[in-house]
């Protein structure tokens, strides 16, 4: 570290001005540990247990626990917080009622995994129902339970507890991709040993391919630096697993990036499938992560056709810029164009789709289904090698 680093003093100020952290000091640990087996037990499902680490290390600044009512139904109905601040997405702690009638107001409880493995503490401030239906419409644009996020929210428990969080989590060396696990507070100190003032920000749960490639390498072109932050918490069961597009992106940064204008990242995030919402809500976990900018592409954070093609990057002018305090890099659909022998858009290439290659998600998870490469214009062969062989080992 070097001596003159302060996380809140970088060129970008984490959201609200101040870098949350609610890790519990390890001196203090072992005391926490032992009080809690007295106390009553709230156990967390895999997104409530993402939260909490993203909550504790500063990602979601400046929440400092799960939302109180008042947090919540501003950010259902207006995506700010009750203070005014923008947030687009609720982080709420949804339990069973018998759950929620174990506890009282005021009252610490601790935290478990799935697994049964404690996390840490809350002290429960309030306890308040909600509307699921409500919820869904306003904040995923749907109530069919076909959309993932709807379905995850009508799973959850019909009571809130919210108040803020001691976090203990895990033993860091269990966590996944721990090498490329950087907190904000540590991709701000690198951004600052780099001498970046300007990073911007790309949002992955795909393998990176040629359009991806592309439009990075047009944004690096304004900015010092690219975080490419691949999210790494769970997703949709038909997503390619987070270890196989790792090694995609390892692959593609050791041979097609400058190696000193990207930091690789992972972010352990869960997905919501919340489209615009969800694409404010990256935008700003990006800002407490130290970066200027954040590349907002085709149907950010999308599923099915519930979104429009470039509904998430309209939503964008529903805030002042200095509210947001990222700048939202907007690109058009990309492509490899056969007649053009290059990538481009619909701003830069004059042909017709016929000429033009690209392909969904799930064309190419077909592809390789039937044992097949992705064609060397969608994705470099490097890429394609890494996917094919882990669709074989499967």
């Amino acid at each position: 570290m070097t001596s003159d680093f302060n996380p809140e003093k970088t060129v970008i100020a984490p959201h609200g001005g101040r870098l949350v952290d609610r890790r519990v000091p390890a001196g203090e640990r072992g005391a926490l540990l032992q009080k809690a087996r007295s106390l009553p037990k709230v156990r967390l499902n895999g997104l409530q247990a993402s939260d909490a680490e993203m909550i504790a290390i500063g990602a979601f600044s400046p929440l400092e626990g799960f939302m109180g009512q008042a947090d919540y139904r501003e950010v259902v109905h207006h995506m700010r917080l009750a203070g005014g601040l923008p947030w687009s997405m609720p982080v709420t702690l949804a339990v069973d009622e018998a759950t929620a009638r174990g506890v009282r107001d005021g009252q610490e409880v601790a935290l478990e995994d799935e697994e049964g493995r404690f996390l840490g503490s809350m002290t429960v401030r309030e306890r308040y129902t909600y509307d699921k239906g409500e919820q869904a419409r306003l904040v995923y644009g749907t109530t069919e339970e076909a959309h993932p996020g709807v379905a995850n929210l009508h799973a959850q428990g019909p009571v809130m507890l919210g108040g803020p969080i001691q976090y203990v989590g895990v033993p860091r060396e269990d966590l996944p991709f721990l090498e490329y696990r950087l907190e904000p507070v540590e991709t701000r100190r690198k951004f600052h040993e780099l001498g970046w003032k300007t990073v911007v920000g790309f949002q992955t749960r795909n393998p990176v391919h040629r359009a991806h490639e592309y439009i990075q390498k047009c944004a690096m072109e304004m900015v010092d630096g690219l975080l490419l932050h691949p999210l790494v918490g769970a997703t949709k069961g038909d997503d390619i697993p987070a270890d196989v597009r790792m090694r995609c992106y390892q692959v593609l940064l050791e041979r097609y990036y400058p190696k000193n204008r990207v930091l690789l990242s992972v972010n352990p995030a869960f997905m919501r499938y919340a489209g615009p919402r969800e694409a404010i809500f990256h935008a700003l976990v990006r800002k407490n992560y130290g970066c200027s900018h954040f590349i907002v592409g085709r149907d950010h954070a999308g599923v099915g056709n519930y979104y429009g093609t470039y509904d998430a990057q309209h939503i964008f002018s529903e805030f002042k810029p200095s509210e947001l305090g990222i700048q939202p890099l907007m690109f058009e659909n990309s492509f490899f164009c056969k007649a053009c022998g290059s990538m481009g858009t619909a701003k830069t290439c004059p042909h017709d789709s016929s000429h033009h290659v690209f392909l969904s998600g799930t064309q190419v998870r077909a592809i390789l289904s039937r044992g097949e490469m992705p064609p060397a214009e969608f994705s470099r062969p490097e890429v394609a090698l890494a996917l094919a062989e882990a669709y074989r080992q499967r």
